[in-house]
C-alpha cells in the first residue's frame, strides 16, 4: 500500500472510530487521555483556551437552578448527578451533567437531549429556535448547541451542524476541545479549508487537553486540508461526493444547485488547462515533425507525429530487393497491423516508405 493511500485508510479509520465512540453512552474520552500538566515550554502553555473544572460548572448549574427558581426535588435531583461525576471527570461528562442538570427543568432542553440520544428518525431536523432566543440563558444555549452541534456531525449533517458551532469560541462553552474538534469535522467535511485549518489549529495547540483521538484525527485532517488544491480533480471529486451525501439525505435546494454549479465551473477549468498544455505541446513540436529523417529508429512506447517522407538512412539488414518488395498480401498485412497498433497517419509513412524501398531497389 503506497504512502498516500495509507494516509487516506489510517484517516477514515480513525474518524469512523471517532464518531463509533462519541456514540456511546459514556463516551470516556478524557479518562483515557488523562491531561498532562502544562509547563512553561509546551505547546498548552500559550493556548488560548482551557476546560473549566466539575466543580466550577457544577457551581453555574446549581446557581442557573435557583436563578430559575427550582422546586426543591429538582435542586435535590440535580446535587445527586453531580455528586455522581468524578473529580477527574473527562470535559464530555460535565457537557452531559449540565444538560441533564438543565433538562430537570427545561422541556426545550429536555427535547433536545432525547433528541441527542438517539440516532436520526427523519429527514427534516426539528428546528431549535429557543437557542438562538436573546432570552435563554448563554450558558445554557451555548452548551446545549454544542450538544446539538455534536449529534449533527454524527449524523452528517455538516451544514447544519456549522450553523449551530460555528460561531462559538472554546471558551463559551464547558467541553472547548469537543467544540474545537466537532468545528474541524463540519469544515473539512465541507472542505472549508480556512475556518477548518483555524479550529483544528486551536485545537492542536493544547494536544495534552484533548482525548488522544481527537488530536490523532486533527492532525490528519490537518495535513489533509492542508493539501488540498482548489479546482484539482480530488478537490472535484470530493465535492461530488458531498452532492450525494446531500442527495441522500434528502436535501435537493440551493446549496446542492450551487454545490453542483461549482463542480461544473472546476471540470471547465480543468478541461481548459488540459487543452492549453496539449496546444502548448503541439506548438513545441511544430513543423519539425513534418519532415522526419532520422539515422536511428525512435525508441518503444515513444511514438512521433507528423508525416514525413519516410526516409532513414541504410543499414546493412539483408536482402534489400526481398525487404523493399514484400508480396502484396504480406505488405497488407503489415500495413493494417500498423493501423491497428499505431495512430492513422502512421500507415500513410509507412506505405510511403515501403514504396521508396521498392523504388530503389528496382533501380540496384
Amino acid at each position: 500500500m503506497n504512502p498516500a493511500t495509507h494516509r487516506i485508510v489510517m484517516f477514515a479509520v480513525l474518524l469512523a472510530a471517532a464518531r463509533a465512540a462519541a456514540l456511546s453512552a459514556g463516551e470516556a474520552p478524557a479518562a483515557a487521555a488523562a491531561p498532562a500538566p502544562a509547563s512553561a515550554s509546551s505547546p498548552a502553555a500559550g493556548a488560548s483556551w482551557q476546560a473549566p473544572s466539575g466543580e466550577q460548572v457544577r457551581a453555574q448549574a446549581m446557581a442557573w437552578l435557583e436563578a430559575r427558581g427550582a422546586d426543591e426535588p429538582a435542586k435535590q435531583k440535580a446535587a445527586e448527578l453531580w455528586a455522581s461525576v468524578p473529580a477527574d471527570a473527562g470535559e464530555l461528562d460535565v457537557l452531559a451533567a449540565l444538560s441533564a442538570t438543565v433538562a430537570l427543568v427545561d422541556e426545550n432542553a429536555r427535547a433536545l437531549g432525547t433528541l441527542c440520544a438517539n440516532p436520526k428518525s427523519q429527514l427534516i431536523v426539528p428546528s431549535q429556535p429557543w437557542l438562538n432566543d436573546p432570552a435563554t440563558d448563554p450558558l445554557v444555549a451555548r452548551n446545549m448547541r454544542l450538544l446539538f452541534g455534536r449529534w449533527l456531525v454524527h449524523e452528517a449533517l455538516f451544514d447544519e451542524a456549522v450553523e449551530q458551532l460555528g460561531d462559538l469560541r472554546p471558551e463559551d462553552v464547558v467541553a472547548p476541545a469537543t467544540l474545537l474538534f466537532y468545528q474541524g469535522v463540519a469544515y473539512h467535511s465541507l472542505l472549508q479549508k480556512t475556518p477548518g485549518l483555524e479550529s483544528i489549529g486551536k485545537l492542536l495547540s493544547a494536544p495534552e487537553r484533548s482525548p488522544r483521538r481527537y488530536v490523532a484525527v486533527a492532525r490528519l485532517m490537518e495535513e489533509d486540508l492542508k493539501s488540498l488544491e482548489d479546482d484539482s480533480l480530488d478537490h472535484v471529486a470530493r465535492r461530488m461526493d458531498d452532492v450525494r451525501r446531500r442527495l441522500d439525505l434528502g436535501r435537493a435546494g440551493r446549496k446542492v444547485r450551487d454545490v453542483e454549479d461549482g463542480i461544473i465551473e472546476s471540470l471547465d477549468k480543468i478541461i481548459k488547462r488540459l487543452e492549453e498544455q496539449a496546444a502548448a505541446a503541439a506548438a513545441a513540436a511544430g513543423g519539425a515533425q513534418d519532415n522526419i529523417r532520422s539515422s536511428a529508429p525512435a525508441p518503444d512506447s515513444m511514438p512521433i507525429g507528423g508525416k514525413g517522407p519516410g526516409e532513414v538512412d541504410r543499414r546493412p539488414i539483408g536482402s534489400e530487393a526481398d525487404w523493399g518488395n514484400l508480396p502484396p498480401k504480406e505488405r497488407e498485412e503489415a500495413l493494417q497491423r500498423i493501423g491497428r497498433d499505431f495512430p492513422s497517419h502512421y500507415r500513410d509513412v509507412v506505405e510511403q516508405y515501403f514504396r521508396r524501398l521498392a523504388a530503389e531497389g528496382s533501380d540496384r
